[in-house]
């Protein structure tokens, strides 16, 4: 007999951790299906959680609710701040983790967390009836039902390994690929595409010349990711820096006719264009003579090393070369050699603002399936799949963030709105109001919503409202007491002055702001207060458009002033509001006026006829 769940979901990557946990915490019965447990929120590339607009994201996740937080703090081996040089607005924070710890506690906390049954089991198919998702398939031709399903597969969509000329099926080196479930989608009509991606080489450490590298320490105090985390206490190590030379470069052009990438072994392309492999950097930047490398620690209780920054799926003895030819490493051993990995991966313009696949109801994608990379990005839409898969079975409408809210709203719309042509990666600069979207404030932001939705404690809820008191008072107080004519609100937007220096001259402002975060929040908060509210204005007209929604029964083709393309696109993205209709690629301002035109016409007319009756 099918066993039954409320929500099933398939893959235990990052995506699916998250996607889970969520679903679960959120009081539905929750099945987290993976080919093979000793997997869970495996590190299948480098060992680290955050870094540039990264760091972001794990704040926000951890904000509404989410797990990749807490983990990174309890297995980290090395924090570090990055960007500290330059505005609060561009600080990120980053962790080394120990890559089996990490494993293995994410593990633990799936398996303790009540409503969710981890189980091995391979998805072949999915069960759809009347447009709407059943439940899914497994490889002995039984059949788990549920209300929802959300698909988190990573690489595994008929995934396909190349090392050298080798070619082998798998997800992930020694892991088979998920071959069955790509043709389900295909026989669905879903449209499907091809990407790849690329690893590094890891070392043993005991074979390398540290003295010949340079050291990099992590922070002095390392700042948790979580907010309910008081400190980091575990064993923190160094990371070292080497490069690449022109005897590596050499090496790699002479092997060029070997190489996966460019003999035409490799269809999906280049692979993502900020993490590129070695190969692509030697061809796209001929001049230059060196190429930065991280030599990472993997963890507390192994000696290997990831070469960060060595991307290659070059055949075996091209990569013992190129290693060997890099000072320090001339006598290193390799443990695990480089390769790419090519999978399918459903066009993200498939699915609504919510996660759900617009073609069958009930079903969520999260992750590498809509064309992300990196476990942040995937964790991300793990936690809103899971989110929005639960609301659903509570009769809720979906939790959309809006790019003015978050990151993760940024992601998400940039994916279903825009779409992608090449791994997704996120940063600052794809974020119009990062000023405003800050890791230092993803609680005062993004905690109301996890709260709301059952996934934030009532404790660390009350500790927020303590904390924005603590720091309206201190503005108020800063804002009306004098120093020689001058508020200390004005005196400490000065180059020179911090909340310490201010704290100096008047205890009273200790006595209120005893808390750091409290006073980070008021110094950014005055320093900054005109570009502040700049971009708050800014964010105020965005909104307008955002909240002039689109009816979902709008025919389209009903508005003959629209250009053929428009009325196409508009028809295909279903978009929710004319804010995101105007970022369809392809449309222009024209298209969305003569779309307010006709909706500012429906409304008057509706209108009318209503005073009519009455």
């Amino acid at each position: 007999m099918a066993e039954h769940f409320d929500i099933i979901v398939v893959g235990a990557g990052h995506a699916g951790c998250e996607a889970a946990l969520a679903a679960a915490r959120m009081g539905a019965r929750t099945a987290l299906l993976t080919l093979n447990p000793d997997t869970v929120a495996r590190m299948s590339c480098n060992p680290a959680i955050g870094g540039l607009a990264k760091g972001q994201l794990v704040r926000e996740i951890d904000a509404l609710g989410g797990e990749m937080g807490r983990v990174i703090d309890a297995t980290g081996i090395q924090f570090r701040m990055i960007n500290t040089g330059k505005g609060p607005a561009m600080h990120s924070p980053r962790a080394q983790a120990d890559r089996a710890a990490y494993h293995l506690e994410m593990k633990r906390r799936l398996e303790a967390q009540p409503d969710l049954v981890l189980r091995q089991d391979t998805v072949t198919g999915l069960l759809v009836r009347h447009g709407r998702i059943r439940g899914v398939r497994l490889r002995d031709q039984s059949e788990c039902l549920a209300g929802s399903v959300i698909l988190t597969t990573g690489t595994f969509l008929n995934g396909l390994l190349h090392l050298g000329p080798a070619r082998v099926p798998g997800g992930r080196m020694g892991e088979p690929p998920a071959r069955a479930l790509s043709e389900s989608l295909r026989e669905l009509g879903f449209t499907l595409d091809r990407l790849k991606t690329d690893t590094p080489p890891r070392l043993n450490g005991r074979t390398i010349n540290y003295d010949a590298l340079e050291l990099q320490h992590g922070d002095d105090e390392p700042r948790p990711f979580s907010f309910s985390t008081q400190r980091i206490e575990r064993q923190q190590l160094p990371c070292h820096m080497a490069h690449t030379n022109p005897r590596t470069h050499d090496i790699i052009r002479a092997a060029m006719d070997r190489a996966p990438l460019y003999d035409g072994q490799i269809q999906a392309g280049l692979g993502p264009r900020y993490c590129p492999s070695i190969e692509v950097k030697v061809v796209r930047f001929p001049d230059r003579d060196q190429h930065l490398l991280f030599l990472e620690p993997e963890g507390l209780n192994t000696l290997e090393v990831y070469c960060n920054g060595l991307f290659t799926s070059l055949p075996r003895d091209v990569q013992e070369d190129m290693i060997h030819s890099i000072r320090g490493l001339e006598e290193a051993r390799i443990l695990r050699y480089g390769y790419a990995v090519e999978y399918d991966w459903v066009p993200p313009t498939q699915l609504r603002p919510s996660l759900e696949t617009r073609r069958v109801e009930g079903l969520f994608h999260a992750g590498q399936i809509n064309g992300t990379s990196g476990y942040e990005e995937a964790a991300a839409q793990g936690i809103i799949a899971g989110i929005n898969a639960a609301r659903r079975l509570q009769g809720r409408g979906p939790l959309i963030l809006g790019r003015d809210e978050a990151y993760i709203g940024v992601l998400i719309d940039d994916l279903v709105t825009k779409g992608t042509e090449e791994p997704y990666r996120m940063f600052t600069s794809l974020a119009e109001y990062r000023l405003v979207l800050r890791q230092d404030n993803a609680d005062r932001r993004l905690m109301r919503y996890g709260y709301e939705n059952g996934l934030i404690p009532g404790r660390m809820w009350r500790n927020l409202q303590a904390k924005e008191r603590a720091i309206a008072t201190t503005v108020e107080y800063l804002r009306n007491t004098r120093r020689d004519d001058k508020s200390l609100a004005t005196l400490l937007r000065r180059p020179e002055m911090d909340m310490d220096t201010l704290g100096r001259m008047d205890p009273r402002v200790n006595e209120l702001a005893a808390d750091p975060e409290v006073r980070e929040q008021v110094e950014i908060e005055l320093k900054y207060e005109g570009y502040l509210k700049r971009q708050m204005e800014q964010i105020e007209r965005f909104r307008r458009n955002e909240d002039r929604l689109i009816p979902d029964w709008l025919d389209y083709g009903d508005i003959p002033a629209l250009r053929r393309e428009a009325r196409e696109k508009f028809s295909e993205r279903q978009p929710r509001s004319l804010g995101q209709a105007a970022r369809i690629s392809g449309i222009s301002p024209a298209d969305v006026s003569m779309l307010m035109v006709y909706l500012e016409g429906r409304r008057r007319r509706g209108e009318e006829a209503a005073r009519k009756e009455s």
